[in-house]
């Protein structure tokens, strides 16, 4: 017999699947990876930090800029001199100049440090994008299959109750056993639990769907037009993948940044030079001074290191192992992608033989089925046949659900092993989040003067 709890439990999976079937607006997978990446907030972050990273690049000019200052300062004296009060007041205004006019070019291997930093953070918004459609398409496909498994293991319930009602019938009226009955039963029960758990691996999905997505899943469907973009051969993915894909991309920023940082280290061992200059002016009342009025210099000076503690030769050293670092990185990098492209590649041409497999084996056990059913209604087979024929079906139609999601989910994961995984590869009409532009804005190093507009 059914438990009330499983009642519960089966009318609220099916009211979420004839709710998903029945409704009115339909979400494709490009519908859902567009909200996901207005909603992603993995992929706001790292727009964010791409933004930031740009400032690093107005930081490091200011080091040849001039820096302006103002000043104003004012006092008030008083003093008790034989019994007489007296006072005196004092206001002096200035302004100051500093500028470094050479650095041994530090500041110019740190710009171009920030810039190439800059750059990673661009590569990696790209990086992220991926990663976020990536599992969008994942959770897609997840509550799309777990509603075809929902759906067949309400349907496998329905033939095990038909069963136990037919060994019943047939133990009524002296024709079965209650081993009949006592294996149905079990089938049952059996089919009850693995009902349960599809409804829970359901929900589940859905809600990692949802907070990818920023909604709940709609109509969904497996059909996509993203098939074109895969090449006809794996070595020209890879081709495709070594050239543009943005861990690869990002991994050669690293290594111009990393050089530049080298470059910045031992030019600390070279002389600086700056020039400062003031102009101001003092009063002192209530009578003046002799020293009232405007005053002015001008100088200059020169530095030479000549000996730090060892902190600037630590600091070339640092910086060269973070050069020699970063180069291996890339080529951990280009091994990582190229894996991958070959995972992805050998994963489409196996879900392709199991979906064969599976539609061969879904044909075959339909017929067996049909025929073990005959054959027991004959008395040459048992209820026990008809049970282990169901479930041979049941595999073989889950094998193909598995198969056909695999399929599409390695589509997805060859295209972002390609690098190709993106908004604008995918053609999704967003608006791409890109700090490129924030980049250029604030470039212009009279920005403190201005406001930026992004």
């Amino acid at each position: 017999m059914i438990s009330r709890g499983f009642l519960r439990a089966g009318a609220y999976a099916l009211l979420l699947t004839c709710s998903s079937l029945g409704s009115a607006y339909a979400q494709s997978i490009s519908q859902a990876l567009t909200a996901a990446y207005d909603h992603a907030p993995d992929l706001q972050s790292a727009l964010i930090s791409a933004k930031a990273s740009a400032e690093g690049i107005v930081q490091a000019k200011s080091g040849m800029l001039p820096t302006i200052g103002a000043s104003l300062s004012g006092s008030q004296n008083a003093n008790l001199i034989g019994g007489n009060w007296t006072s005196s007041s004092s206001l002096t205004t200035g302004l100051s100049y500093n500028q470094t006019i050479y650095d041994n070019n530090r500041t110019a291997a740190r710009v171009e440090a920030a810039r190439a930093a800059a750059e990673v953070a661009e590569h990696q918004i790209r990086n992220t994008e991926q990663n976020v459609l990536l599992q969008v398409v994942q959770a897609y496909m997840a509550v799309l299959s777990g509603r075809d498994l929902l759906s067949l293991r309400q349907e496998n319930i329905s033939f095990f109750q038909a069963q136990l009602q037919s060994a019943q019938d047939r133990l009524d009226v002296g024709e079965g056993t209650k081993i009949d009955v006592a294996q149905a039963q079990a089938r049952l029960a059996q089919g009850q639990a693995a009902y349960q758990a599809a409804v829970s691996t359901l929900q589940t999905s859905e809600a990692t769907f949802q907070r990818l997505v920023g909604q709940r899943p709609q109509g969904l469907s497996t059909s996509h037009g993203y098939a074109n973009l895969v090449p006809r051969s794996i070595d020209a993915a890879i081709a495709e993948a070594e050239i543009g894909h943005p861990a690869i991309l990002l991994a050669k920023a690293s290594i111009r940044a990393a050089q530049a940082g080298s470059d910045a280290a031992e030019a600390a061992f070279g002389p600086t030079a700056s020039v400062t200059g003031q102009v101001g002016t003092s009063w002192t009342g209530p009578s003046g001074g002799v020293r009232d009025g405007i005053s002015a210099s001008l100088g200059f000076q020169v530095t030479i290191p000549i000996y730090a503690g060892g902190a600037i030769g630590s600091g070339v050293r640092q910086a060269n192992l973070n050069q020699i670092k970063s180069e291996v990185d890339a080529m951990g990098a280009y091994d990582q992608i190229r894996e991958a492209v070959i995972s992805a590649w050998t994963g489409i041409q196996s879900a392709d033989a199991q979906i064969s497999a599976a539609q061969a084996a879904v044909t075959s056990s339909n017929t067996v089925l049909d025929g073990v059913i005959q054959e027991r209604d004959l008395g040459t087979a048992t209820t026990l046949d008809v049970l282990n024929a169901q479930a041979d079906l049941t595999s073989a139609r889950e094998a193909l659900i598995n198969a056909s999601n695999g399929k599409t989910i390695a589509t997805f994961s060859l295209l972002s092993a390609m690098g190709r995984l993106t908004a604008r590869d995918l053609g999704l009409p967003v608006q791409i989040k890109t700090a490129i532009p924030y980049t250029r804005a604030v470039e212009d190093v009279w920005q403190e003067l201005r406001t930026v507009v992004e």
